[in-house]
């Protein structure tokens, strides 16, 4: 155990109430773990960290701690929070070196054949919880390789994607139980299977999948770009923040003046990649302060390591030239009594312009309405599939995860929502 690992354990004060595993999106049982990791019984605390998660060594990486299990740690009123995701890194990393897999959890789901649309956190998480209580899956993914907005929205300086492939490949390796007849016995095959480069409306259609499964899991997520429906965002130089980190097609920055509007991790991401690509300067746009930003604060700070620039307060109303960016308008912002998003108001007359090359818009994502509107089901009046408390759509064969049904878009939150639909799948079952 590294010196790391133990000045953090030993800072934990294993709490009864539990209030780090309470603010955990996935409730992954924290003190219970760091216990066990104390006592050396790493594999029995990498067993019950995977009751609630699949993708440690990844979340341990991508998930805001500081605003989500680390907010909550007591030990930070003695002296700081315990860094809960170093310690669930320290496991994740250790089960791929030592090759620990999965452990079933129950065989509910044996005999039954389900189909996955979407390979990214909610998906691959729905996936392992179906496969590991009996089930044989299906995952669809559109893209060439499995891991959606892990693989092709976070850039590689931020998550390395052989660590990526490996924490897949665990996933995949999950195996049920077959009978191969008396005179062989019984025997394992895989539980998994996937089909890349098949997506929903092109190569792939929901009622052919009901006809082939008894159900149809929807994973397939929110990575198109909100518009700011301001004027000149149709212009040559305008992207959108979330379109530029999937495709990885950009233009030549070299030399030129970029602006990202936003404050999450796609803001943070698209900054720092375009920065790095050779831009002469990137300057984000934000309408808040910047303990407001909801990108996480050790991103913020790396942004700034790389020469990101910020422009707190600030709000991009209007982008001019001739059909081509040449600068755009900004005002300033302030509330009008208590910090509350009602009372963010522009200042009149603060209005000034800025010289620009390139405009990024990352002020959050929304789903493919006309896929979505194409499935024939229930929408809700924000435009996400309505769901009940079951995950069960309009369609008693097709349930959504994650972004789809609006549930918070984080890794975390994604992949939270994949374990409970199984959990409650399974319920449906045993009524």
């Amino acid at each position: 155990m590294n010196e790391k690992i133990l000045d953090e354990i030993n800072r934990c004060f294993n709490c009864v109430k539990k209030p780090c595993m309470k603010a955990c999106p996935l409730n992954n049982d924290i003190p219970k773990i760091i216990s066990l990791v104390k006592d050396e019984k790493y594999e029995d605390a990498y067993e019950i960290l995977t009751k609630t998660t699949v993708l440690p060594s990844i979340t341990s990486i991508v998930c805001p701690h500081e605003r989500q299990c680390k907010s909550n740690c007591t030990a930070k009123f003695k002296s700081e929070a315990v860094d809960i995701g170093h310690i669930e890194s320290f496991l994740g990393r250790m089960a791929i070196e030592k090759g620990w897999k999965f452990s079933n959890i129950s065989y509910d789901l044996v005999g039954m054949k389900l189909a996955v649309i979407g390979g990214g956190p909610a998906g691959l998480t729905v996936s392992a919880f179906l496969a590991r209580n009996g089930a044989e899956v299906t995952i669809f993914e559109k893209q060439k390789k499995l891991g959606g907005l892990l693989r092709y929205g976070i850039p590689d300086f931020r998550l390395d994607k052989d660590l990526l492939d490996k924490a897949i490949d665990k996933i995949l390796e999950i195996d049920i139980q077959t009978n191969f007849g008396d005179e062989f016995g019984v025997g394992y095959k895989s539980a998994i299977s996937v089909e890349c480069g098949r997506e929903l409306g092109i190569n792939l259609s929901l009622e052919d999948l009901k006809e082939k499964f008894d159900a149809i899991f929807l994973a397939f997520g929110s990575n198109i770009s909100k518009p700011m429906s301001i004027m000149g965002e149709d212009f040559k130089g305008v992207f959108g923040g979330n379109e530029l980190l999937e495709s990885g097609s950009h233009p030549n920055y070299d030399g030129k003046v970029v602006f990202v509007s936003g404050g999450g991790n796609v803001a943070i991401d698209v900054a720092r990649t375009i920065k790095r690509l050779g831009a002469k300067s990137v300057t984000i746009l934000y309408r808040r302060s910047e303990d407001e930003m909801p990108a996480e604060t050790k991103e913020i700070n790396e942004a700034k390591m790389d020469g990101v620039e910020f422009l707190f307060h600030t709000n991009l109303i209007a982008i001019h030239g001739n059909d081509s960016v040449e600068e755009i308008e900004c005002i300033k912002t302030f509330y009008d009594g208590e910090m509350v998003r009602e009372n963010l108001k522009n200042i009149n007359g603060s209005n000034f312009y800025l010289k620009a090359d390139y405009v990024v818009m990352a002020i959050g994502s929304k789903i493919n309405m006309e896929l979505v509107n194409n499935l024939k089901l229930d929408i809700t009046s924000k435009n996400y599939i309505k769901i009940d408390d079951n995950y069960m759509t309009s369609d008693e064969k097709v349930f959504a995860i994650g972004d789809l049904a609006g549930v918070n878009s984080t890794v975390a939150w994604a992949a939270s929502s994949g374990r409970k639909a199984v959990e409650k799948f399974i319920e449906l079952r045993g009524e």
